[in-house]
């Protein structure tokens, strides 16, 4: 059929032979060259001549040869070292862990034993009635009371050491092996009174009054092992004016408790046994305040 002419048509050439094609598209191809070398964008192509012909050699490896030279990349630059002094740290770290474990300590005796540590503060505020059936049971258990007095002898030593740094009254220069005096000293304290008062009770026989204030005695040393915990972190880590604060309100703790083990060892004894006043207070700085003071004055002569 024959194309129709007119107005509205549009007649398309059409090329005559391949030569002709390949002609068009070697023509776009040029084009589309000048429209990139005179695009903004050409800049952004590294400018980095390439690098001629070049012999390998045996020196090193081929790869490294061809990446040395590359065209884009400084493969072969020299890194940027940044030298500084070697520091080292002398800080609280082992006192960090010393806290950390006697935490560890505390939560582990808790819950393995939250009801001998539920009944041991039922009887120190005395929220119940029925204080002779819990007194019994505690005295029952061995286990959780020698755990718990162990864990007063490690809290207590650390807090006798740092107060003993704090006032330089060190026979020892070395922190830790002052702590460990100070937790031979408190066990050796403690561990004596026990035996001694188990005898008096023997021989006098008074043991039911003897177990009574044993009794009263190391559940207040519980309790203060227990206190001790958060002053510890406290006096291990804060500045001042916190540090101050915490050793006074540590001073009005302790002392407070020592009180009341005072009065209320005074009330389970005198139930049992009839004595003066005087008589116990004369006791108490026998076997409390004395051996104390002998322990420290033998540390100051033996280490001096």
């Amino acid at each position: 059929m024959l194309a129709q002419t007119g107005a509205d048509s549009v007649i398309l050439p059409v090329p005559d032979s391949l030569n002709d094609i390949h002609g068009a598209v070697q023509d776009s191809i040029a084009r589309r060259s000048d429209s990139l070398l005179s695009s903004p964008w050409k800049d952004s192509v590294s400018r980095r001549p390439v690098h001629g012909g070049w012999e390998p050699s045996t020196d090193s490896p081929l790869f490294i040869q061809v990446l040395n030279r590359h065209p884009f990349y400084h493969f072969s630059a020299t890194p940027v070292a940044i030298r500084s002094d070697r520091r080292e740290v002398q800080g609280k770290e082992l006192l960090f862990y010393v806290l950390a474990g006697l935490l560890l300590w505390f939560a582990l005796l808790k819950q393995a034993f939250g009801k001998y540590l539920s009944d041991l503060f039922r009887v120190f505020f005395r929220t119940t009635m029925k204080q002779r059936q819990i007194r019994e049971q505690l005295m029952q258990t061995p286990l959780p009371s020698l755990l718990f007095n162990i864990f007063f002898v490690a809290s207590a030593g650390l807090y006798a050491d740092i107060l003993l740094h704090y006032f330089r009254l060190t026979p020892v220069a070395d922190f830790w092996l002052l702590y460990l005096y100070c937790c031979a000293g408190l066990a050796l304290i403690y561990l004596g009174k026990y035996i001694g008062l188990k005898i008096a009770g023997w021989l006098f026989n008074m043991q039911k009054a003897a177990d009574s204030y044993i009794f009263i005695v190391f559940i207040i040393n519980k309790i203060i092992g227990i206190f001790l915990l958060p002053v510890l972190v406290l006096l291990a880590f804060a500045g001042e004016p916190v540090y101050s604060v915490s050793l006074v309100l540590s001073w009005c703790g302790i002392g407070g408790l020592l009180i009341y083990r005072f009065i209320s060892g005074y009330a389970a004894v005198r139930n049992e046994v009839r004595f003066n006043l005087f008589h116990f207070l004369l006791y108490t700085c026998a076997a409390e305040v004395a051996p104390l003071l002998l322990i420290g004055k033998l540390l100051l002569l033996f280490f001096k």
